[in-house]
């Protein structure tokens, strides 16, 4: 049975890239948003597992951001595993998503896609 993971990120090229390198492996199944509200409001949809922006808008236009996501996800459902992903990795944003409940804090580096399957197989395994 495929496991329901769902992909947050307001940056269309960033969903597109997960959604392709998700595509060809059928033990997961993906469903995108582009905001956090939209992620919490799926939340009965009961995800396997979450990769979050940590940022998800540009700050100030009312939107959650990445860390008021995860606050919310961890009420709604406290078991749900939680991947970051970040543009801007700092050991402060890692300690608070941590303490927040996220199990995995990535950089989008060159080669966050690759990182980002191992964390996949290594939390829902």
């Amino acid at each position: 049975m495929s496991k329901l993971i769902f992909l947050v990120d307001d940056d269309k090229m960033i969903i597109n890239l997960m959604e392709y390198t998700f595509h060809s492996r059928p033990q997961y199944q993906v469903k995108s948003f582009f905001s956090g509200e939209d992620c919490v409001d799926a939340m009965e949809e009961h995800p396997d597992l979450i990769v979050l922006d940590h940022q998800l808008s540009s700050g100030g236009d009312g939107k959650m951001d990445g860390i008021e996501t995860l606050e919310k996800v961890r009420k709604i459902s406290p078991d749900v595993p939680v991947i970051v992903l970040t543009a801007h990795g700092s050991d402060e944003l890692y300690r608070r998503f941590i303490k927040a409940g996220a199990k995995r804090f990535l950089t989008k580096d060159n080669f966050f896609v690759d990182a980002l399957i191992d964390s996949i197989g290594e939390v829902l395994h």
